[in-house]
């Protein structure tokens, strides 16, 4: 099965160190300059993704509410273990 996506032209500008990177690792694993930052961008968004997955679990740690929800939870999850 072949995954086709429309691509849009993007313009921007760098510091020139950086694009001097870019073309140095580009070369040195043999892609396209804008396939690497593709796959570069799309790391970066995943790794926010799951930083904030993390801070919502960190917060919700904190909420006395969700605790007692989960204890309550708990509780009827373990007393229908021992039923079974």
């Amino acid at each position: 099965m072949y995954k086709y996506f429309i691509m849009a032209t993007f313009t921007s500008t760098l510091p020139d160190y950086l694009l001097q990177l870019l073309d140095r690792k580009a070369q040195e694993l043999h892609l396209p300059k804008n396939k690497l930052i593709e796959k570069a961008l799309k790391l970066f968004l995943e790794q926010l993704n799951k930083a904030e997955y993390a801070r919502s679990y960190r917060q919700l740690a904190d909420d006395t509410d969700i605790l007692s929800i989960v204890e309550e939870g708990m509780a009827d999850y373990y007393l229908q273990l021992e039923k079974e």
